[in-house]
């Protein structure tokens, strides 16, 4: 029998009740998966999930990836990736700790672990707008390698490790917020540079006339070129800002470790970009808020701290990390299917 015109096929409408829409993700959904685990967790671990320690722990750990979510978010807005940013963090370590024990002052040797960080982003951003090479992956793939032989070769292959307090308050000590009250909380200064790097981002990407363009691009490339968006200086502007903020998660993990080791930031780049797609941002472009980010970082946090009190093997935690990257742009293609027949 033929179908008639204009009535919808059995396809689309099995991807019309598939893919969520976009206001119910965007407003309760990430809410309620992160509420939803948190009770499970709870659950399963009531001795251990909801204690102060706990929660300081998972706020802790979960900035250095939140930094490298924030930055990859930039870069995916405009439809690419960047594969280097664990690698980048790596390297930012190193600088930083290299620095110090050369007895750099605190301030100048996190200075040059961020611009270590900031110089691998501008190279990705050149060489995808200045040697035109077909696409992202190439580009940060390689800087992914050079990063990390760079590591290598300035560490020597071992840890560098004995860094001053002024260097591990970044991200290994707390601040106490109400210590007046009944309820003093003690609050991860790492965390509080987190919440405020994204407040900032989220001005510069929702406020500024160039954020919008960022937006743009990612949306459609041609569109924005024809509105006299300047392309290359954009993409060249968030990959140097993911490298940049590869920087800030190098220092602060240096910090919580107290040590700059060759292999920090190895597979980061996996537990990055599946914070930025479980936080709603989109593979394609154009789509995505820093909130939903944040909220992803927060999701991936909870995960991982979930199975290590679970005592789950990290090698099983790897292919569940695969698993979700798949699901997560699974939805997405289906998202996209979805607004495109509502168009």
């Amino acid at each position: 029998m033929m179908q008639l015109e204009g009535a919808p096929s059995a396809k689309a409408a099995i991807v019309r009740r598939l893919a969520p829409s976009h206001a119910a993700v965007g407003r309760f959904g990430l809410i309620l998966v992160m509420a939803l685990m948190m009770a499970i967790l709870t659950i399963l671990q009531p001795a251990y999930f909801l204690t102060r320690e706990n929660l300081t722990n998972i706020a802790r750990q979960i900035s250095s990836n939140a930094i490298l979510a924030l930055g990859e978010f930039a870069v995916i807005v405009t439809a690419g990736i960047d594969l280097s940013v664990g690698s980048v963090m790596g390297l930012s370590m190193i600088v930083l700790a290299l620095a110090v024990h050369a007895e750099w002052a605190a301030g100048l040797a996190a200075l040059a672990a961020l611009l270590a960080g900031l110089g691998v982003g501008l190279i990705n951003g050149l060489a995808l707008t200045r040697l035109h090479l077909p696409h992202p992956f190439i580009a940060t793939l390689a800087t992914l390698n050079i990063a990390r032989g760079a590591t290598y070769l300035l560490s020597g292959g071992v840890p560098i490790s004995g860094l001053p307090r002024a260097v591990r308050l970044w991200g290994a000590e707390d601040i106490t917020l109400f210590g007046g009250t009944s309820f003093p909380i003690d609050f991860p200064i790492s965390f509080l540079i987190v919440i405020a790097l994204y407040l900032a981002v989220w001005v510069f990407l929702t406020k500024t006339r160039t954020g919008r363009h960022v937006y743009a691009i990612g949306g459609s490339p041609k569109a924005a070129q024809y509105a006299g968006i300047n392309i290359p200086r954009n993409l060249t502007l968030v990959y140097a800002l993911s490298g940049g903020l590869a920087g800030v998660a190098g220092v602060l993990l240096a910090g919580r470790v107290n040590s700059g080791y060759p292999t920090a930031g190895t597979g980061a780049e996996l537990d990055a970009i599946a914070a930025v797609i479980i936080g709603g941002a989109s593979f394609f472009g154009g789509r995505g808020t820093a909130g939903g980010v944040f909220i992803g970082a927060v999701i991936m946090g909870l995960l991982r701290n979930g199975l290590n009190l679970m005592n789950v093997s990290v090698f099983w935690q790897q292919v569940l990390l695969g698993f979700i990257i798949l699901l997560a742009v699974y939805l997405d293609v289906l998202r996209r299917r979805a607004m495109r027949l509502e168009g």
